[in-house]
């Protein structure tokens, strides 16, 4: 059922990346790039299907979690509560609506959820060793994520900060060296495209996300407001929220524990404000981005939950506010998923791209989704890789450069007779907009998609 529309470009750039392709290079990407390799390294292995990335990133994301709740089982303070608590973390984390929902699909959350918690259990390892390979990979694995998903950004310099605030053994700015080290290594496949296309690489990784991203989004602002507050109808944020909250307050005002143990609860704070900070920040932002603050809102919640249990009851059960609180999670997991029974699924649009094979010869050219040339394999025309780079209007050197399509000159394109197929999952309102029904002759629609082919009109007029 894992699904998101995001992904369509995606997961077309890692088959493009496996057939040879280079991104903002050859097609336009919108993105960090490292996901993209990850998953085209694993199809070429597995198969070019969608369910090896969604496989992948499940892993990723489970392994995550895993990480999450070992650290909990060994150095939660409390040793009672650290098996119990390390099964807390794991359902707080894992069965998390968001990122059960979208840590498994082709998008770069599961393989970024496993990167940054990586970097987290390394980072929390180099204060008190002298060796450098712990800041190193710690390094590594944060310029990973960010490598793969800019929305992963604030872990790195928030764990470099702390590595160097809190060393206690060895040479800390020799530490920071070698993070930042670690960090250069893991952006090598960037700097190797940047060397043969800067301008492309810039644009793709830049411009695109600090200077276009509203361009088809006017009321950014607005939608930013409405996603920041939207906690307050979701039974498992709130949860999540609270219980973050008071273990934060508790390990700051009134846990007895070592500095140490309590600079560790302090390091998980900074990285879940810091994301909902800068997530908070991007135009337009989504529920789902927010999910990289819940790894550490998880370890910060086993602590609030620590807290209410020994402020409040006599005895220290365990096992009963586990219980509570994973029915909660699992209640308000189970509700969305229930509500998104009818949502769009692979098999939805595995029938779509069956119709367009049937009525689409190999070598004429096809105006389709991002998922439809994956599934279908069929390459996208240049500048067709990705919807949203249609908005530009460019200078044409800049058009060709970044291998950019207007919108306008697209649908003179197809008023011109210049697909033999077009396929779309738009509503009927653009259809009409853009008058694409009147320029072929057969219909079909199957997944709820439509689909026209059998051209009758090439004039330009066609669309006005």
């Amino acid at each position: 059922m894992a699904f998101a529309w995001d992904e369509g470009f995606h997961i077309l750039c890692a088959q493009m990346i496996l057939h040879g392709k280079r991104p903002y290079i050859d097609f336009v990407f919108s993105q960090t790039p490292l996901n993209a390799y990850w998953n085209a390294l694993w199809m070429a292995i597995l198969g070019e299907t969608w369910r090896v990335p969604h496989a992948i990133a499940a892993l990723g994301s489970a392994a995550g979690v895993a990480l999450i709740s070992v650290y909990v089982f060994r150095r939660f303070p409390a040793e009672k509560w650290r098996f119990p608590g390390a099964l807390l973390a794991g359902v707080l984390m894992g069965m998390n609506s968001i990122v059960f929902r979208f840590g498994g699909i082709a998008q770069a959350y599961g393989l970024c959820l496993m990167t940054t918690s990586a970097a987290f259990w390394l980072a929390i390892l180099s204060p008190g060793r002298a060796s450098l390979l712990f800041p190193a990979v710690a390094g590594f694995f944060a310029g990973t994520a960010a490598g793969s998903s800019l929305l992963s950004a604030p872990a790195g310099p928030v764990l470099l900060v702390w590595i160097v605030a809190y060393s206690a053994a060895g040479n800390r700015w020799a530490k920071c060296a070698a993070y930042l080290s670690g960090g250069l290594v893991s952006f090598a496949p960037i700097l190797w495209l940047l060397a043969q296309g800067p301008r492309q690489v810039v644009f793709g990784i830049v411009d695109y996300n600090l200077k276009y991203r509203q361009l088809d989004w006017p009321d950014a602002t607005r939608q930013n407001l409405e996603v920041m507050v939207s906690w307050i109808d979701s039974g498992p944020a709130l949860v999540l929220l609270f219980l973050g909250i008071t273990g934060t307050l508790y390990v700051r005002y009134q846990a007895e524990w070592a500095a140490s143990a309590r600079a560790e609860f302090y390091l998980c704070s900074w990285l879940a404000a810091s994301f909902g900070l800068y997530i908070s920040y991007v135009r337009p932002t989504f529920e789902r981005y927010y999910l990289f603050a819940v790894p550490f809102l998880s370890i910060l919640s086993v602590a609030g939950v620590y807290c209410l249990v020994t402020m409040l009851c006599r005895k220290q059960r365990t096992w009963l506010p586990l219980g509570i609180v994973s029915f909660l999670i699992l209640l308000g997991l189970g509700k969305q998923l229930y509500e998104e029974r009818d949502a769009a699924t692979y098999a939805d649009f595995e029938l779509v791209a069956k119709k367009v094979v049937e009525v689409t010869p190999a070598d004429q050219p096809l105006f389709a989704d991002e998922v439809i040339y994956f599934l279908t394999k069929h390459p996208p025309p240049n500048g067709m890789e990705m919807w949203n780079a249609h908005k530009f209007n460019f200078t044409p050197d800049k058009l060709r450069l970044f291998h950019l399509i207007p919108q306008d000159e697209l649908d003179r394109s197809v008023a011109e007779g210049k697909f033999y197929t077009l396929e779309t999952c738009e509503e009927d309102d653009f259809i009409r907009e853009h008058g694409y029904s009147r320029v072929f002759d057969k219909v079909a629609t199957p997944g709820g998609c439509t689909i026209y082919w059998g051209r009758k009109v090439l004039n330009s007029n066609t669309l006005k």
